[in-house]
């Protein structure tokens, strides 16, 4: 029998349903007034800066710029976090809820998806892995309400690929800090500027990858709704002035770009997230290294 809600838990689910959509609309009021008049045509910009705090007069470099994709972005992960209030209210161990069969749905499948890519070693991953597909596959949806999505921002995406990179650094060091030298060194010595660049290639090149294929799907998008205005303007314009063309079409290239474009980049980007950390632990010289150190404490 279905364990009845008591009012207080109704309300604190209320609460968690207002709170995940709360920041999504008040983006999408901040951007009504803040978005500025536009005479026509094509335009492509960047995220709006919203405040600019210049640190050292007469340079910009070292300003602190507050963007519509940083806001964006904090809007997005306050909208995850009640989103995982919401579902883990109410957790019990004989299901009861709904909600808790899809949250352990989403448990089991990353927890899999971690334990084949990662392995044994990397069990604490899932939550750290999970975050990254959200967080990137809902900043990706975000352009479906017509706001600047983050992923669009090189900063932004940089920012988890420097992420990304400090933990791939911290699994080599693992092994102690002459290891990870002489990896420099292989298979031959005489590569080590190429091995030195290509050490700090894979956090660019994950963020250039992610942000390079979310941006030109924003830019594709925009350039075919400008091109079908035209052509609806060519074929009808001189029956109606209602862009016909246009009806049902960008929605169409939308389930594209904005819906599986982005949510496959959100998972390529947590996959190569996987395999570069796991493949920078060399777990065969670590627990080598850990016997070595233990038979050593017990000969004292």
């Amino acid at each position: 029998m279905k364990a009845k809600k008591s009012v207080g838990f109704i309300i604190l689910d209320v609460f968690y349903i207002v709170m995940a959509i709360l920041p999504l609309a008040f983006g999408l009021v901040l951007d009504i007034l803040t978005t500025p008049k536009s005479g026509g045509g094509v335009t492509i910009a960047g995220a709006r800066i919203y405040y600019e705090l210049e640190l050292f007069e007469g340079t910009r470099f070292f300003n602190i710029i507050i963007s519509e994709a940083q806001v964006n972005s904090v809007l997005v992960i306050l909208t995850i976090l009640f989103a995982c209030l919401f579902l883990t209210h109410g957790l019990k161990e004989k299901i009861e809820l709904k909600r808790q069969h899809l949250a352990e749905i989403i448990v089991e499948k990353v927890d899999a998806l971690v334990s084949e890519n990662m392995g044994r070693d990397f069990s604490g991953f899932p939550p750290f892995i999970i975050a990254i597909m959200a967080l990137s596959g809902l900043s990706s949806l975000l352009a479906l309400l017509g706001l600047y999505p983050p992923t669009s921002d090189i900063s932004i995406v940089g920012g988890w690929a420097i992420l990304v990179f400090a933990l791939i650094t911290y699994y080599k060091l693992k092994c102690g800090p002459i290891y990870y030298a002489k990896g420099f060194l292989q298979p031959v010595f005489i590569l080590a500027p190429i091995n030195i660049i290509g050490e700090f290639a894979t956090p660019v090149s994950m963020a250039f990858r992610h942000y390079g294929n979310i941006m030109s799907g924003s830019v594709i998008s925009v350039l075919i709704s400008a091109f079908l205005a035209w052509a609806s303007n060519l074929v009808f314009g001189a029956i109606t002035s209602l862009p016909i063309l246009q009806v049902g079409l960008p929605a169409i290239f939308s389930l594209y770009f904005d819906i599986f474009s982005g949510c496959l980049q959100a998972f390529i980007f947590a996959m190569l997230t996987m395999l570069n950390i796991s493949t920078a632990f060399d777990a065969d010289e670590y627990y080598r290294r850990k016997k070595k150190k233990l038979e050593k404490k017990l000969k004292k």
